[in-house]
């Protein structure tokens, strides 16, 4: 009998904390491994060349509504589970096809790059804010003030949602996402889902009438003006599904890249020095943070016939988990993996996934990230830490809670009435 490991081995608190060990002691296994009998998956795809391959070969799919009716799922009893389903995430192949086309417009490279105005705007006025949370030395929380205000105000910006309206967003949003989790969901945390999914709803719901009634230069409008010429193209409980999805993941993730990111290079003086010196170098750092600690370690997918990963079999209907963090950390991909360097050549990770399911956010991500992190250090050379971070636990939407920071001015951005007088 071959080698396989446990489930439980996977989400145990130890591995939550700090995935790389059991990671490694993966990748000396192979490429995937199987899981017992008693696991409700067939594998564990790990190695870097088998994750890009299971991520693009059409005999795997994701566990859209077909699948969980298939295995007896009651998914449209919970909202929270109707909107995942219902959105691209999980779409079945040629609707995710129609529908991400449409969205996708919204992030062609050339809006992006339009955008970016608007990203260092957002941005400056947050580190204005932070600037004042901070004074005096106080310790302030770097992800409530900035990280994930940043990312929402941005994606708001994009879609259409009011500046007013976007501070309600991140608590709904972090409850909804508990679900998104590996492993078995307590009935409370999919019932606080169910009403955070029905609120998000009942938003959208109510802005889509807005726009319709009133149209602006934004992707709610236009999906609107979509939807109403030619229904058929976009069906209404797809284009609220996608909404949800587009705004929640639009700033979960980031917002995670920015903290787990800064938390990297606060660790690292001499790369901070670096990126202070030549804000260049930032495109590069982004790119090692998103290898070395993702916002999202795995995905789920299940074969539509049967095949085989890595020389193990895998029956038509069976599920295997995808790590994709782990194939970010494989040493037969990656030389040295677990070092932090931002000069690694060739660093085509797995961040955003890959294949049909690429993030096609990617690119605002990394936008984001790129100007943003140079801002923030040149405008706080004391960063620091001010306690340990808190913990990690998640490997969907991973990311830090709280991250407690101090921040000093320099004199340049001080108020004038700050100034000394001179002439006393």
């Amino acid at each position: 009998m071959g080698v396989s490991i446990s489930l439980d081995d996977l989400l145990g608190e130890e591995v939550r904390r700090d995935p790389y060990p059991f990671y490694a002691r993966l990748h000396d296994l192979g490429e995937a491994v199987a899981l017992r009998p008693d696991d409700p998956h067939a594998l564990v795809v790990h190695g870097y060349r088998a994750v890009n391959r299971v991520l693009r070969d059409p005999v795997f799919r994701v566990l859209g509504g077909d699948y969980l009716d298939r295995a007896g799922i009651r998914w449209r009893a919970h909202p929270a589970i109707r909107i995942l389903q219902t959105s691209m995430l999980n779409a079945a192949p040629g609707d995710h096809l129609r529908v991400r086309q449409l969205f996708s417009q919204a992030l062609t490279p050339r809006r992006v790059v339009a955008l970016e105005p608007a990203i260092e705007r957002i941005a400056d006025g947050l580190l204005d804010g932070l600037d004042a949370a901070g004074a005096a030395g106080r310790p302030v929380d770097f992800m409530e003030a900035f990280a994930l205000r940043l990312p929402s105000d941005v994606v708001g910006e994009l879609l259409g949602v009011p500046e007013r309206d976007r501070a309600w967003f991140p608590a709904r949003v972090r409850t909804f996402d508990a679900v998104l989790e590996i492993g078995r969901r307590s009935m409370r945390e999919v019932r606080a889902a169910n009403v955070a999914a029905t609120e998000l709803t009942a938003y959208f719901t109510g802005l889509l009438a807005e726009r319709r009634a009133r149209p602006r230069e934004d992707l709610v409008s236009a999906l609107v003006g979509i939807r109403d010429r030619d229904p058929d193209q976009l069906s209404a409980d797809e284009l609220l599904a996608n909404l949800i999805i587009m705004y929640n993941a639009g700033f979960r993730t980031t917002a995670n890249l920015l903290g787990s990111g800064l938390v990297l290079l606060l660790e690292r003086p001499d790369t901070v020095a670096a990126l202070r010196a030549d804000p260049s170098l930032a495109a590069s750092c982004v790119e090692e943070i998103l290898r070395y600690e993702p916002p999202v370690h795995f995905a789920l997918r299940y074969a539509a016939a049967d095949t085989e990963v890595a020389g193990l079999p895998v029956p038509a209907g069976a599920t295997v988990v995808v790590l994709t963090g782990a194939a970010n950390r494989d040493p037969r991909r990656f030389p040295d993996p677990d070092s932090f360097d931002p000069s690694r050549p060739d660093n085509r990770h797995l961040a955003f996934s890959a294949g049909p399911h690429h993030c096609f956010g990617a690119a605002l991500a990394r936008a984001e990230g790129r100007l943003v992190l140079p801002r923030l250090l040149d405008r706080f050379p004391a960063l620091a830490l001010a306690a340990e971070p808190g913990e990690r636990r998640q490997l969907m939407l991973r990311g830090y809670d709280r991250l407690p920071v101090r921040v000093t001015a320099p004199a340049r951005h001080r108020p004038i009435g700050a100034l000394p007088n001179h002439a006393d």
